[in-house]
């Protein structure tokens, strides 16, 4: 539904609603805290039920996305939803690759299995390890237990409260950052800086509760200005997850997947964070009570693992969209030149492999151009455009061969 030059923001929108989400919870378990008699707790989990309600009457009138419609053979209705969300009625360029994937998607029959193909492996690598990472940052058990957190290092049952609604706070607009220059500086620089700060304030709230506390656990002399210091670094580090691991967790797994196996990547993806956000929700106070400061420690190092994986393992995803969104008109420009079959072969979402400035094109073009004799054969410009990657490889040694 997005577009493509603001789908990253418009992605992190997911990301942005739930950090409300969690600080409007703050706000009621700290407003309703202070009913006696026992109610406080029911109130604010029968409350749930508000938004609940506002998702099923919302999911009423959510319209059908083009993908969706083209899929169900409602073509004139996608045409019509198209022109709706980006307000032009030139959206055939758009269409035809909307269909042209599907189409691919179709002749899928099992995309579970697909995915498990060798070429998929670095998707599904991806699919699994940035889920599992997010969890393992240590961040729902900052959210969980905040309050209880806060109270082990000093502060009273409404000041840990309220120490959970400022660290609420931090996260929303935290995550308003990543929403503003997700597109501008990429994925891979939110990620690495997000990853450097987790890392080194954890290593700081580590130090400071194992200074007071060390391995008893027990301390009586943490004064509020301590304790406050302790706060101030563990909200350094839900700002740092809120504009990196927590939208980008997100984000960059539904990039990258072709529309064959979008599906089983995607719910991958998310049984993946769901199954350790249970795990790790599940043994935290048990490992808090074991492991004390070292529990930070603990999660430090998993940044550091994730930090140092991100580093030398994930492309930059932020140009895939913007790339697909401008193959028409890369098409069309390079078809004047040196026509159509070369340019939608050297264009074509397939061709993930080579760069646009990657040698390997510019030797076919280069030789295409100065020669104007290569002939190419008869093939379906449609099919070139849908992302089977050993085709289009096969076709650019053929193009290699020929020039």
């Amino acid at each position: 539904m997005a577009p493509a030059d603001f789908r990253g923001t418009l992605n992190i929108g997911f990301q942005f609603m739930i950090t409300i989400g969690i600080f409007a919870a703050n706000i009621i378990n700290y407003g309703t805290a202070s009913i006696k008699g026992g109610w406080g707790w029911r109130v604010s989990l029968g409350l749930a039920a508000i938004p609940a309600l506002i998702i099923t009457i919302g999911s009423l009138v959510l319209p059908d996305t083009p993908n969706s419609l083209i899929e169900r053979g409602h073509d004139e209705e996608a045409k019509a939803m198209l022109r709706k969300i980006r307000g032009t009625e030139d959206i055939r360029d758009e269409y035809d690759d909307l269909v042209a994937a599907s189409d691919e998607a179709k002749s899928v029959d099992n995309p579970w299995s697909n995915i498990l193909q060798r070429k998929y492996r670095p998707q599904l690598t991806i699919a699994i390890l940035i889920p599992f990472f997010q969890q393992l940052t240590g961040i729902n058990v900052i959210m969980f237990y905040a309050p209880v957190l806060f109270k082990t290092i000093g502060f009273g049952s409404e000041a840990s409260l309220a120490s959970a609604v400022i660290s609420g706070i931090v996260n929303v607009f935290a995550t308003f950052v990543s929403i503003t220059t997700v597109d501008k500086l990429g994925r891979r620089a939110l990620f690495l800086q997000g990853g450097t700060q987790m890392l080194l304030s954890q290593l700081v709230v580590g130090t400071l509760i194992a200074f007071k506390f060390g391995i008893s656990g027990v301390a009586t002399d943490v004064t509020k200005n301590y304790a406050s210091i302790i706060v101030l670094f563990i909200c350094f580090y839900v700002a740092a997850f809120a504009w990196s691991w927590g939208p980008l967790g997100w984000l960059v797994p539904s990039e990258i997947f072709p529309l064959e196996i979008r599906s089983a990547g995607q719910s991958i993806t998310v049984s993946v964070n769901m199954l350790f956000t249970f795990l790790i929700a599940q043994v935290f106070l048990t490992a808090l009570c074991h492991l004390k400061f070292g529990l930070f420690y603990f999660f430090a190092g998993w940044v550091a693992i994730m930090t140092a994986f991100i580093a030398f393992f994930l492309p930059e995803t932020k140009s895939e969209s913007g790339r697909r969104a401008g193959l028409s008109k890369k098409v069309k420009e390079l078809s004047l030149l040196c026509g159509a079959e070369l340019a939608l072969i050297v264009f074509s979402p397939a061709c993930n492999p080579f760069s646009f400035d990657h040698p390997s094109v510019h030797s076919v073009i280069g030789c295409f151009l100065s020669s104007r004799a290569v002939s190419l054969p008869s093939i379906h410009c449609r099919h070139l455009l849908l992302p089977t990657v050993r085709r289009s490889l096969h076709t650019l040694q053929w193009l290699n061969k020929r020039a």
